[in-house]
């Protein structure tokens, strides 16, 4: 005779779950139920999130996105309080209140080494693989120890806001002007009034520019500009608007361009702006593969840089003004949802109702 039926439980479907957020095509966000992040590796940590946005870049996909049954995870920055450990793990301890940057990275090898973690040799990007996203309830990180930094800061902070632009957006503002050469003796224009063009202008002036023009339409977004440090606004575009950054610099443009929108017609105005023997330094994700670097780049002397910000590189330069009060990059924030309320806030800022959604998990 037959015992008893031992019911066991290593099917997915007995999996604890939690919720996250997948694309699964072009304007089709969805909140949904996965299984919980549990630890792979021993250099891992497993982080409860406590604060996430939405960025510009997820708006790429939002537009163009195939459609796909599986879907994708999304999300990129946050911060969180880490809630397990692998048993290498020696720099970050359970409970600690971290932020997490838009890459990992062991930030120990060569490139790391040279301040370059977004090319580490043994990093990667979230939402690749394994590796889920971050606007959702945890996510794994993979080699915590060169990827997390511990917040001085409790869970309940007002600081929270800013200190979640250090895992990029201030960043990707910041690496646009340190790129570019942003000095006290530069003029600077910044191409986009979104949020990581608004950081750009405060990165620019945090690091001594005193003339920063802010190409921009959206009123209310300048005017932040101008908070942040630009001393003018060109709210016109193409030839119009190159003309008159032309007209305000004695015909010359600016001795740098930082390029914070990331399409073929704002690179197009980085080259009409900028003064000979200057610097572009585009941040914006290339939308593109084709652009004018002919005659018109190479005759001028000019320079060509950017790409993606070494996050972690920069946080402990620019998380002590942050701490003091000296800058508050979260202004950026203009709008904070929950989680379960994450297609809304793509649909806000893809019509530009927001500038930036902060999730609150």
């Amino acid at each position: 005779m037959a015992g008893p039926t031992v019911e066991t439980f290593d099917d997915e479907r007995w999996k604890p779950l939690m919720r996250a957020t997948f694309m699964y095509g072009a304007g089709d966000v969805r909140v949904i139920d996965v299984p919980d992040p549990a630890l792979k590796h021993p250099t891992d940590a497993l982080v409860r999130i406590v604060r996430s946005c939405i960025c510009g870049s997820d708006l790429h996909p939002y537009h163009n996105l195939p459609a796909t049954a599986g879907g994708k995870s999304m999300g990129h920055e946050s911060l969180g309080v880490v809630e397990d450990i692998g048993s290498d793990v020696a720099t970050v301890h359970r409970g600690d209140l971290v932020v997490v940057p838009f890459a990992w990275q062991d930030n120990t090898c060569d490139f790391c080494r040279e301040g370059l973690q977004t090319s580490c040799r043994h990093g990667g990007f979230w939402n690749a693989g394994d590796v889920g996203g971050m606007q959702a309830q945890a996510v794994r990180v993979p080699l915590a120890d060169g990827t997390l930094v511990t917040l001085p800061v409790a869970e309940d902070s007002a600081l929270l806001p800013s200190l979640l632009t250090l895992s990029d957006v201030f960043g990707t503002g910041h690496h646009a002007a340190v790129r570019a050469g942003v000095n006290p003796r530069t003029d600077v224009t910044v191409i986009g009034d979104g949020a990581v063009g608004l950081l750009a202008v405060l990165a620019a002036r945090r690091l001594g520019a005193e003339r920063i023009i802010l190409m921009g339409r959206h009123k209310d977004r300048t005017d932040l500009g101008r908070e942040f440090g630009a001393s003018e606004v060109v709210a016109q575009r193409g030839e119009e608007g190159i003309e008159k950054v032309r007209e305000l610099t004695r015909g010359d443009g600016t001795h740098t361009v930082l390029e914070c929108v990331g399409h073929r017609p704002a690179y197009e105005q980085a080259l009409g702006v900028v003064r000979a023997g200057g610097v572009i330094s585009r941040v914006g994700v290339p939308q593109y593969d084709d652009g004018d670097i002919g005659w018109h780049l190479f005759g001028r002397n000019l320079t060509l840089t950017g790409g993606p910000a070494p996050a972690r590189h920069y946080i402990e330069e620019l998380m002590p003004d942050i701490l003091d009060g000296t800058i508050q990059p979260g202004r950026v924030f203009d709008r904070t949802i929950s989680l379960e309320e994450v297609p809304d806030g793509y649909r806000a800022m893809d019509r530009r109702e927001a500038l930036k959604v902060l999730v609150r998990p």
